[in-house]
Formats: structure tokens, sequence, C-alpha cells
């Protein structure tokens, strides 16, 4: 774990500007070590663009964000072909998924076409526009943000989508002393532009790489099987988890277990991740919606219910 000091520099920097709020820093990390990305699901103004500019800030990568609505175009996302009259060809103009990490701001406004224009992207890390594929800068994240109060004019993400996201998170509102401090912080503007970068885009895959390496047991990959299978049959859900959901499980548990310094995975790693990881692949049956049951309360129980391995 050669490059474990990159990870602690990027925490305190972005948490020394990201008041009060250091788990969902260390979870945001998960994500970005584990190569996935993040639905960021919260009421509007409690930092969700701030902590995705901090994330791009403090690893010196390029940084693109996007406001969704009706009218956004997957041109807008993936770039386009312009006629260039001199030349006689059709000349590439980037679009904003060209960035590092690409902040979509309100994923939820635009229309699902537009939506599924990120699909590729998100899995396979490129682009196809005219039919020419365009690999993406690396490391690639997107940090997508919905606001789950407001529907209207709104287009649900599909399930398909929703499989795409290694983690939906939700930041909350600080506590008192913590607002205070931010507002501190807000007057002598110690915000974002004052975050200079502590490392890379080079450090950044050099520890995805050490993830990689993070070893995790047979009886581990069993304990992830057997959790994800119960969401499965679990009667109150008409959808379990998918085998995409199986592997996000897996890296999610890898990243988390190099965040404890530790080169092994151990069953609280996966516990750790897993609601994170599963809740939103979850869909529940009309009948448990009537009852008002909560997806997470449901997950919850499954995960105390999945017998746990002696590592």
């Amino acid at each position: 774990m050669t490059h474990f000091d990159t990870v602690q520099k990027m925490k305190a920097a972005i948490c020394a500007v990201f008041i009060g709020k250091d788990e969902v820093v260390e979870q945001m990390l998960t994500a970005l070590l584990a190569g996935g990305h993040v639905l960021i699901e919260d009421v509007p103004g409690v930092g969700k663009t701030t902590l995705a500019s901090l994330m791009a800030a403090v690893m010196e990568c390029s940084f693109g964000r996007i406001q969704f609505t009706p009218d956004t175009l997957p041109g807008d996302i993936e770039g386009i072909s312009v006629y260039n009259m001199k030349s006689g060809d059709f000349d590439y103009k980037a679009g904003v998924v060209m960035n590092q990490i690409l902040l979509a701001d309100e994923i939820n406004r635009t229309s699902p076409k537009t939506q599924a224009s990120l699909l590729e992207a998100m899995a396979e890390g490129q682009v196809t526009v005219d039919g020419v594929i365009r690999p993406l800068p690396r490391p690639f994240m997107v940090i997508a943000t919905q606001n789950p109060i407001e529907f209207l004019g709104t287009y649900p993400l599909p399930e398909a989508q929703l499989d795409r996201f290694m983690l939906r998170l939700t930041i909350g509102y600080p506590e008192r002393a913590d607002e205070v401090r931010m507002a501190d912080l807000f007057l002598t503007g110690k915000g974002v532009a004052a975050v200079g970068p502590v490392c890379r885009a080079a450090d950044v895959l050099a520890v995805q790489a050490e993830v990689d390496q993070v070893i995790v047991q047979e009886k581990i990959l069993e304990y992830i099987a057997d959790m994800v299978r119960l969401t499965r049959e679990e009667e109150r859900f008409v959808l379990g988890a998918s085998p995409r959901a199986t592997l996000a499980l897996v890296k999610a548990a890898q990243a988390s277990a190099y965040l404890a310094e530790r080169d092994f995975v151990k069953p609280d790693d996966v516990k750790k991740v897993a609601p994170l990881v599963l809740a939103h692949r979850l869909v529940l049956t009309p009948s448990a919606k009537l009852q008002k049951t909560d997806t997470a309360s449901v997950l919850k129980s499954l995960i105390v219910k999945t017998p746990v391995p002696t590592v």
C-alpha cells in the first residue's frame, strides 16, 4: 500500500472545506478507488456540487459540469462531428463527457434518450460518435445528482441506468457547530477555489491498481453471492440485485478494506458498503409499497440474515 498516503491527503484536503461530512467523503473515495460512479440523492443546497468540485480539485483532474434540462441533447454530453469547410472533413467537437470528473446535475430532469447517452461512458469508459469509438480520460467518474423531493417535470432513472451507479449516497444537513464553521469559512473565502491539488491523476490510477490487489477470499465471495441471492428471493422485492451488483459489491469492499489500511477484505467491509451498493438496485412490489415498506429496512434485515463466514 505504497500510495495510501495519497488517499489520506485527498481526504484531509476535502474535509478541510466540506465540513462535518467525513463519512460521506470516505464513501466518495470508496467509489473513486473502486473505479465506480456515484448517484447523490438529496435536497438542494447541501453541497453536492461542492463535493464533486473538490474531488476534481484535490487530484488535479479535469472537471465538467452539465445542468440537465428537458432540452439537453445527447450531443451535449458525447460531443458532435462538425463539418470543416476548409479540410472537407468532419471534426470532432468534444462533449462534456471528455472530462475526468463529470457532474451530471439533476440527471432526472432530462429525457430518457439523453440519460441513456451516459450508459456507454459509465460502463465501458468510451463514447461512440458517428461510428467512431473515443476513449475517455482516466480516471473517469460520473457524479450524478437528483432531488428526491420534487418530481414535477422529471424522468425517473430506469433500473438499467441505476444499475450503472456503484453507490447511491445522501449528504444530509450539517450539525449546528459544523454549519457555523462552514459559514465562517465562507466569510473568509476559504472555499473550493482555495483548495489546491495534493496529487495527480497518475497517482489516483496507481492507488486504483493497488486496490485491485486487495485479497478477496473465496469465503467472502460466497458471502457476497449469498447476500445478493437473498435480495432475489425476497418476496417484497419484485427486482433483486443483478450480477453487476455482485461485482460492484466486491470492488467497493476492496476499496473499503484499502481505506482501512488492510490488504484483505473482511465481512465488515462488505456490511459497510452493502447498503450503498444494493439499495438503489432493488424494487419493492406494489403491495409492499402500499404497506409503506422501506427498502433500506428490508435490505438491512437481509444483510443481518446472511451467514457471516469466519475469515
